[in-house]
């Protein structure tokens, strides 16, 4: 068996790990990184990409944020579309100059892979029977196997950046965490086609037909997402009937710009709220989608993992800096603290946004619960406040401070 060492060890080679990897080694804390599958099947994952400001700033700090800078298109607002009715959410003015970038995360990924490459830092990709050990004493390790020959790397720390159905979770006792789960009776259907967007900004829909979603990648590629039954498969939509729903979905304005074409991706994907508790079992440190899930419709998957990346990079820093090794404890607590917040808006955003039909386990029938939701969602849309409210949250909370 092959013994190697570093300070801390990083299982997960996505856009978190690859970030916390970045910014500890810009603060000279050794990293190793251990991925599962190839950097190509990594980059083969298409996921949205709408990044609120703190994380787009931590970016920069990782030293990582030319390309995104250059290209990423910075959103000032957006719009909610509720039939012909269209909302402007005016980010900028309603949080005073907070807006998001649309920079997709497959190359904020691409950006870390060649940044990491470029500094000659160590991932082990393809590694297999990947196992932490000792995670509750002072000397944790992990052992793997990777090019057919056995590792036992001796760490400090261990970030689980792996996703939720990685090892990391799991490597905390069943008795000693407690989930929190909601799975929706519907998914979306998502499409990327090399088509100009139907406007510079996302558009948020509703109507009778259900929910769509009009975002963008560029200036000449798309992505639109429907709302789904969970028991639609790929295979029962053609371009053409994606083309076709998604007319009906959007209001008349956003309809006569659509711009058809192939899709060059289409997938469905089941929405999802899940919190894992606590964050950390001694010095294992779950990070992003191993301790949490959001539904897209709030964006905030990945500026969830972002926020949880910023809080472990400075407690790190704070431990090998200044040998405050105290501060560790308070990781799970700040990060859940963010976490709740952007669970509790995608989830608001999930049920103002859907058709839900019927609704189980609940004492209203479908249609008084529709009209809650209506009548809720049109009080924040008319009300300054309400907007602001919505802007606040969706531009993203500040990072909290580590004491």
């Amino acid at each position: 068996m092959k013994k190697i060492k570093t300070q801390v060890a990083i299982i997960g080679a996505g856009p978190s790990g690859l970030l916390l990897g970045q910014l500890l080694a810009k603060q000279g804390i050794s990293n190793i990184i251990l991925e599962r599958v190839t950097g190509k099947y990594v980059l083969g994952r298409i996921r949205a990409g709408i990044l609120e400001q703190g994380f787009a700033d931590l970016v920069r700090e990782a030293g990582v944020g030319e390309k995104m800078d250059r290209e990423g298109v910075v959103h000032d607002g957006f719009e909610i579309a509720i039939d012909d009715k269209c909302t402007h959410i005016d980010l900028k003015e309603l949080t005073g100059g907070s807006v998001v970038v649309c920079y997709g995360q497959v190359n904020i990924t691409e950006d870390l892979m060649k940044a990491r490459e470029e500094a000659g830092l160590t991932t082990y990709y393809e590694a297999s029977e990947v196992t932490p050990l000792h995670v509750k004493s002072a000397s944790p390790a992990i052992t793997f196997k990777h090019n057919g020959e056995e590792y036992h790397l001796d760490c400090d720390y261990i970030a689980g950046c792996d996703g939720f159905h990685g090892v990391s979770r799991q490597t905390i006792p069943e008795e000693k965490r407690t989930e929190h789960e909601r799975i929706y009776p519907f998914g979306w259907l998502g499409l990327m086609s090399d088509t100009p967007p139907v406007s510079d900004e996302l558009i948020y829909c509703k109507n009778k037909h259900g929910f769509a979603l009009a975002s963008m990648r560029s200036a000449t590629r798309s992505r639109y997402y429907l709302q789904v039954p969970l028991t639609d498969k790929v295979e029962d939509w053609s371009d053409d009937d994606f083309w076709d729903e998604l007319k009906k979905r959007l209001p008349a304005k956003a309809a006569k710009n659509l711009i058809t074409g192939s899709s060059i991706e289409k997938s469905i994907a089941p929405l999802r709220s899940f919190i894992c508790e606590p964050m950390q079992y001694g010095r294992l440190f779950l990070v992003g989608d191993a301790a949490h899930i959001v539904p897209p419709t709030g964006a905030k998957g990945l500026n969830l993992a972002a926020s949880d990346v910023a809080t472990l990079y400075k407690i790190l820093t704070k431990v090998y800096k200044e040998d405050d090794k105290a501060c560790i404890e308070q990781y799970s607590e700040i990060a859940l603290r963010r976490v709740w917040h952007g669970e509790r808006f995608s989830w608001w955003m999930s049920n103002m946004l859907h058709n839900f039909g019927k609704v189980e386990n609940q004492d209203l029938d479908g249609n008084t619960f529709e009209r809650f939701m209506e009548s809720e969602l049109s009080y924040y849309l008319s009300s300054e406040n309400g907007r602001k409210v919505i802007a606040e949250q969706y531009v993203g909370l500040p990072y909290e401070e580590v004491k």
